[in-house]
Formats: C-alpha cells, sequence, structure tokens
C-alpha cells in the first residue's frame, strides 16, 4: 500500500501518537512499551495503514533516538563494572558471532543461493542490535545485573566484530579481498572501544570539573555532555564503529560525573526521541514477504536460526555462569534490529542479493527485535515497572 505524504508535523504527530498509544496498550496487557511502539510502526507503516513511509527525517530522528538511548544506558552503568566482565564478553561475542554466520550462511546454501548471496546473510545474522536490549533491559531496571553487562558489553564487542565480518563480506563480494585494510579497520575501531572504555571516565573525571568551574551558562553542564556525545559519536564513526558505540562510551564516561539534572534532561530527551527509532524499525516489515509460500519457509528458517543460534553460541560463551546466567545472555544478545538490515541494504545496493532474500533479511531483523523483549521477561522473571518507558 502507498504511503501518504503528510506535512512534517502531521507525521511526526501520527508516529509519535501511535507510538504512545499502542505502547500503553501493550503495558496494560502486561507486555513491553517498547514491543507496542515497533508494532505501532508496523500498523502505520506501508504493509498495513501506508500512512508513513521511512524516510530521511524520520531516518534522522531514528539515529539520533539509538544515540541519546545508548548514551542514557552508558550514564546508568559504571566502566570498571563491565570491565570486570570483558573476558566473560569477549568470549560469548565471539561465538556468537561465528555460530550464527555459519548457519545462516549453510541454510542459503543448502537453499540453493549462490555462494556471495549466502555470505551475505551470514553476515546478517552476526551483530546484536544494542539498542534494543539496552532499552529492554533499562526499561525493567535491569541493567546492574552481572547478565546485563555480559550482554551489554558483549554486544558492543559484537558491534566491532561485525564491523570486521561485513568489511570482510563486502570486499570478497567485489571480488578482492584487501586483508590490509580490512586488518586496519579492525585495529582502529578496537583500540577506540578498548582505550575509551578503559580510560574514559578517568579521563573525563580530571578534565569536565574544569570546564564546569568556568562555564556560567544555565545548563552548562548537559552542554558540555551534548558535546561530549556527538564528539565520540563523531570519532567512532571515523574509526569505523556505530555512532551508537560512540554514545554509549561517552555516556559510560560521564557515569561518575553526571548529576542528577543531567540524566534527567537526558531522558527527557529519550521519551521524544526514541519512538522514532522504535517505530523506525516497524515501518520496514514487509508482510507481502508471506504471499509465496517458499519465502515464507526460508524467512522462518532464518529467523529460527537468528534465535536458536545466539541461544548457543552466546550461551557457550557464558557457559561457566550456570544455566539461568546462559539463558539470560543468550535471550538477550538476539535481536538484529537496524543492524541487520544495514547489511541487506549494503548486499541489495550491491546487487548480490534478490529482493526477496532483503525482505527475509529484514522480516528476521524486525521479528527478532519484537521478540526479545518477551524473551528477557521470561528470562529475568522480573515483574515489569509501571512507571518505567522506552
Amino acid at each position: 500500500m502507498p504511503a501518504h505524504e503528510f506535512p512534517l508535523p502531521v507525521a511526526l504527530l501520527i508516529v509519535f501518537g501511535s507510538a504512545k498509544l499502542v505502547g500503553e496498550i501493550f503495558v496494560k496487557l502486561r507486555q513491553p512499551a517498547l514491543v507496542g511502539e515497533i508494532v505501532a510502526g508496523a500498523i502505520i507503516g506501508p504493509s498495513v495503514l501506508g500512512w508513513i513511509a521511512p524516510n530521511d527525517t524520520l531516518k534522522a530522528l531514528s539515529d539520533l533516538g539509538v544515540m541519546f538511548l545508548l548514551f542514557d544506558v552508558g550514564l546508568q552503568v559504571k566502566a570498571r563494572e563491565l570491565l570486570k566482565v570483558g573476558g566473560t564478553a569477549t568470549l560469548v561475542a565471539t561465538v556468537g558471532v561465528i555460530v550464527p554466520f555459519f548457519a545462516g550462511w549453510a541454510i542459503l546454501r543448502a537453499w540453493g543461493a549462490p555462494q556471495t548471496e549466502a555470505v551475505f546473510v551470514g553476515a546478517s545474522l552476526v551483530a546484536t542490535s544494542v539498542g534494543i536490549t539496552a532499552s529492554a533491559l533499562s526499561a525493567r531496571g535491569l541493567l546492574h545485573e552481572v547478565a546485563s553487562q555480559i550482554i551489554l558489553a558483549a554486544a558492543v564487542i559484537d558491534d566491532v566484530l561485525g564491523l570486521i565480518v561485513l568489511a570482510a563480506v563486502s570486499s570478497f563480494a567485489t571480488g578482492h579481498v584487501n586483508v590490509l585494510e580490512i586488518a586496519l579497520t579492525a585495529g582502529l575501531a578496537t583500540a577506540f572501544t578498548v582505550i575509551l572504555a578503559k580510560w574514559g571516565t578517568t579521563a573525563v573525571n580530571h578534565v569536565l570539573p574544569h570546564f564546569h568551574s568556568k562555564a556560567e551558562a544555565e545548563e552548562a553542564q548537559f552542554h558540555i555532555s551534548l558535546v561530549l556525545l556527538f564528539a565520540l559519536s563523531a570519532l567512532a564513526m571515523y574509526t569505523g564503529v556505530a555512532a551508537i558505540v560512540g554514545a554509549f562510551l561517552a555516556g559510560l564516561a560521564l557515569s561518575e560525573n553526571a548529576d542528577a539534572r543531567v540524566r534527567d534532561l537526558t531522558r527527557g530527551v529519550n521519551e521524544l526521541l526514541v519512538p522514532f527509532f522504535l517505530v523506525g524499525i516497524g515501518l520496514h516489515l514487509d508482510l507481502s514477504l508471506f504471499r509465496t509460500r517458499s519465502t515464507l519457509i526460508l524467512a522462518l528458517l532464518i529467523l529460527a536460526a537468528a534465535i536458536v543460534t545466539k541461544l548457543i553460541g552466546c550461551g557457550l560463551g557464558a557457559a561457566g555462569m550456570g544455566w539461568t546466567n546462559v539463558v539470560k545472555i543468550g535471550m538477550g544478545m538476539v535481536p538484529r534490529g537496524e543492524v541487520g538490515m544495514v547489511v541487506a541494504q549494503m548486499g541489495l545496493s550491491m546487487a548480490v542479493i534478490s529482493t526477496e532474500v532483503y525482505g527475509v533479511v529484514v522480516f528476521m531483523a524486525v521479528a527478532t527485535t519484537l521478540v526479545t523483549p518477551l524473551l528477557l521477561k521470561v528470562a529475568f522473571r522480573a515483574p515489569v515497572l509501571e512507571n518505567v518507558e522506552v
């Protein structure tokens, strides 16, 4: 169904209003609000009502929303807590990348797809969407659990590993693999993440008080925090990592220094922008995928592989922590969200995957995003915090 062209204020009203309305309905049904907001996107999107279609404006708001979401999550955790679980998180991320990649590749090859297309589908299953998991854990007040910290750290590491995999498969698709370029990208991304995670808080604690003592403008501390957020997000992009990793690391660096006012203002910005991120995921759902039986079967196979391989792969990485934590970590690493869609879009633009397979990957990305909050609710068995919204 073709989407309508609404004036910007009307489009914003439809997106934000539907997100909050459906989110409220889901809360009353004892389900996570963020699932309702993603469903709202599917309802108002091209597949159902056809009111709103993905566009550059909504994409910009979505990107900004997920940056602030990860910044807020970073403010709520301590770098030293994440560093304590760094070894386990690295193992979880590494095994959780290898298993999904080969599973996706094997399914597509068994389906008769060309080698390059199979490789791209495998790559789309690799990286976890840290934004979705972080929002689900934050909404339930679970960020300080050990399993949650491993999930967050592993998802950030996952992003770096996913970058390396994407660089490799892109080179493979063009017919020449530049090992030096891939190694340089991997080295820069790893160095950026490790240095900021390990020494970012210390540096901020030494430098920021000097700015605060000299600044006289109202909300100066929040302004300085925003400058750091945007600076590290930009630097992350230039080193090859996703901007949201830089945003998370900015929050992490400020976690011991930011006052209550900065946290409250950040939360307020989140309430405005995060719904555009969640609705944006739902907008990409393509129900026409289900018109063809063979494509539907492939979509369900890829979805099952996306869930099971993260449960197995990430669970194996956390095997020494006991069955309960294995399940929590495995389920927390399931969502692919915008990460899987980016890989699929790249493959489509390079003409190495078909439109049908592109639709399958997008379906997998949206579906894993929808089920993760429900899986986490079961895994953590904690009561939903009624007054906390994403």
